[in-house]
């Protein structure tokens, strides 16, 4: 079992007020973030894009692990997640690929990516839509 922390102060009302999250590794050391640059474009994060972050990354790794039992060792993955969110509610996380991979069959790839999809942890764990669109590049 794996077990990761963070940690998140908020002082004030919800749309006045402010605050800071931090990670268990040091990747993020009280980072910023507020009613305004959750909803708007001030600066500091947002749960929103942070769960972007994370979707992304973990497809990443999974489909590299998918892969890697293939045989298969891509030169590049890189992801793009959007997260929309309506009523309050995130209704869907949108992944776009661009991999660098060796010699692969598109269709064969499109499986794979379709399993990373479907089987990363962050994928089971959101309660949205999940649509992914790749570009391959040999």
């Amino acid at each position: 079992m794996i077990t990761r922390t963070s940690t998140a102060v908020w002082q004030g009302s919800g749309k006045e007020g402010s605050g800071h999250i931090s990670t268990q590794s040091p990747a993020l050391r009280q980072a910023l973030y507020s009613y305004d640059s959750r909803f708007g474009d001030a600066n500091g994060t947002n749960p929103e894009e942070l769960v972007a972050a994370a979707h992304a990354g973990c497809f990443n790794m999974r489909l590299a692990s998918i892969l890697a039992l293939e045989n298969i060792i891509p030169t590049e993955l890189e992801t793009a997640c959007r997260i929309s969110m309506d009523n309050g509610s995130i209704i869907q996380s949108h992944l776009m690929l661009k991999a660098r991979v060796g010699d692969i069959n598109v269709a064969q790839f499109g499986v794979f990516v379709k399993q990373a999809k479907e089987t990363c942890p962050m994928s089971c764990l959101l309660r949205a839509d999940i649509s992914v669109e790749f570009l391959l590049h040999s």
